[in-house]
């Protein structure tokens, strides 16, 4: 089995953290190992601890890994790092890696369910376990479905079509993909149709979402990051949509705030001080030259931050 993924951002992430060869690091999104790979070519005698919860990657990594001393590997959701970390006898780390979102692989395999290309069981579960896509699809009232293309894809046309999924599945449950991707096309403007890309898209990426719970997932392994990182380390974070890039760079904000006093304060009174800095104030977006190789990265942003200080530093 071969896990392919083709990394954004990658030297740019590689570089951002700094990585020193006594060094203990994460790599919270192991994928096809391009990452954690790069990493464990940079040390001698640190560690890196990779995690992935999908056990396809898991597999690859294992083996693509076995024999290299600095190497761990493990089976979790980057929101149970700090606990899986603990267990590996890793108290603080130097530097945490996320690639967030969906993996090359995980695309294009169909039978993952991954994607309104090819005709597969609507799946979508990253780890899987647990509910499917197909389970929200055919359970949920059009008013929860609608909800869910509102809230993750930020889909104009949520309620259209989520009051089609559920006329559809009173003659008969929605089990693929191709099903789910015609009734979504079906269901928006003609204006929307004649737009580039696939109308399914947003709702596609709403119902993987929702499946997964990765924008809770995404908040638990932000402050998961952070609390292993030991001060002046790094976390650095690739998004691929808003909706995630938004949690990063709003929680990175607060981790940089500083004093909060009214301006016309003549001393500090509140005693809030930075606990990070940011690495790049705007975030990265791929180069040219990237977009044209790899037309997936079109939505990515790399946004990076050094710990400066533990909060019970604080106290």
């Amino acid at each position: 089995m071969e896990f392919s993924h083709i990394p954004v951002l990658f030297q740019e992430t590689i570089d951002s953290l700094q990585i020193r060869p006594d060094g203990v690091y994460v790599d919270g999104t192991a994928g096809g190992g391009g990452h954690s790979q790069a990493i464990l070519d940079k040390l001698t005698t640190g560690t890196l601890l990779s995690i992935d919860q999908d056990p396809d990657a898991v597999a690859v990594v294992t083996r693509r890994f076995a024999g290299n001393p600095c190497s761990l590997v493990r089976q979790a959701n980057f929101s149970q790092m700090a606990r899986v970390a603990r267990e590996a006898g890793i108290d603080r780390v130097d530097g945490v890696l996320l690639d967030i979102g969906v993996s090359s692989h995980q695309l294009d395999t169909p039978e993952r369910g991954f994607s309104y290309h090819s005709d597969a069981p609507l799946d979508m579960r990253m780890s899987q376990s647990g509910p499917t896509a197909a389970d929200l699809v055919n359970t949920l009232s059009w008013q929860e479905l609608a909800d869910i293309f509102r809230r993750y894809g930020e889909e104009k046309s949520a309620r259209s079509i989520a009051q089609a999924i559920v006329r559809a599945k009173e003659d008969k449950p929605i089990e693929t993909t191709l099903e789910l991707a015609e009734l979504v096309k079906a269901s928006v403007p003609a204006a929307v149709r004649r737009e580039p890309g696939h109308p399914a898209r947003k709702t596609f990426q709403a119902l993987r979402i929702a499946v997964n719970g990765e924008l809770d997932r995404l908040s638990e392994g932000l402050d998961a990051a952070f609390s292993l990182l030991r001060p002046g380390g790094r976390l650095a974070v690739i998004t691929f949509h808003s909706l995630e890039d938004r949690m990063v760079k709003q929680r990175m904000a607060a981790w940089c705030e500083g004093c909060t006093c009214p301006p016309d304060f003549p001393v500090c009174v509140c005693g809030k001080k930075p606990r990070a800095e940011l690495v790049y104030k705007k975030g990265l977006a791929p180069s040219e030259r990237e977009l044209e190789e790899n037309p997936r990265s079109r939505s990515a942003r790399l946004r990076v931050c050094v710990k400066l200080r533990d909060h019970a530093l604080d106290d």
